[in-house]
């Protein structure tokens, strides 16, 4: 089922462009039952292999703007070592069920922020100065190392607000800048938990030849449809998440309400 499922989030990947993160890590954690450090580690390494895969491509084609880059990499890398370290101190305290509350809000905010952009592709740009950038991505960065989630979304509608970058070149510079963040917080997860090989070996013997097929796919299927549809799944899968996280505990209080034993 791991390399179905690592087939299907590359192919929407490659056809969408939907980060790897936003996906990967709530369907770990919700049907595969990882926990969320494991789901995380394994949603940025996935992301690295496949983003690496495409970065290659915008980099050939001049659509990487390194001055761009390296503001928000200034900003982005040092708030992904706090998500990453944040995160691995609350799971080891079992403190699973803000981590739940937390990665489903992210991941609501990211699928709604994706979903605003599809239907209203032509956000106004205000440029501001770039001295100014590594600020606004740095809870970006580090909702990355928490979550996996935002690079995407959110970093593409940070450079489309706030710089005068071309369209080609906000998708060539956001998609490096996920990168350097996947590799960072993959590398920091990696270091602390160690990375699930067997679940990861699945998910890429699945996603490796699934984000090429779906490059090719781009001029055959909709992008913008199946963008809308995946992000009103992943509303979806975020909910639910958050809702496990606030959700009252059944157990406990269905055993609150037993009657005490009677007395002999």
């Amino acid at each position: 089922m791991e390399i179905v499922a690592g087939f299907l989030i590359a192919l929407a990947i490659g056809v969408t462009g939907v980060g790897a993160g936003s996906i990967t890590a709530p369907i770990l954690i919700l049907f595969f039952h990882q926990s969320a450090s494991n789901a995380v580690t394994s949603a940025l390494v996935f992301g690295t292999v496949v983003k690496l895969i495409a970065t290659p491509i915008y980099l050939a084609r001049g659509h990487v703007n390194f001055r761009v880059l390296k503001f928000t990499a200034l900003g982005g890398l040092p708030a992904v070592l706090l998500g990453s370290l944040l995160l691995n101190s609350l799971d080891q305290k079992s403190l699973s069920r803000p981590v739940l509350t937390i990665v489903g809000l992210t991941v609501l905010v990211s699928a709604t922020a994706t979903f605003w952009r599809s239907l209203s592709p032509k956000v106004s740009s205000r440029p501001i100065a770039l001295k100014w950038l590594p600020w606004i991505v740095a809870p970006i960065g580090f909702e990355v190392g928490f979550s996996s989630a935002g690079a995407g979304a959110l970093g593409t509608l940070v450079l489309m607000r706030f710089t005068s970058l071309l369209p080609s070149e906000v998708v060539g510079t956001d998609l490096a800048f996920g990168l350097l963040l996947s590799i960072f917080a993959g590398g920091i997860h990696a270091s602390m938990t160690g990375i699930p090989w067997l679940i990861v070996g699945k998910l890429l013997a699945g996603g490796i030849p699934a984000v090429l097929i779906g490059t090719q796919l781009v001029s055959i299927v909709s992008p913008r449809k199946m963008r809308l549809a995946l992000c009103l799944w992943l509303i979806y899968i975020g909910g639910q998440l958050s809702w496990r996280g606030i959700a009252p505990d059944t157990k406990v209080s269905a055993n609150s309400t037993q009657a005490p034993p009677k007395s002999r």
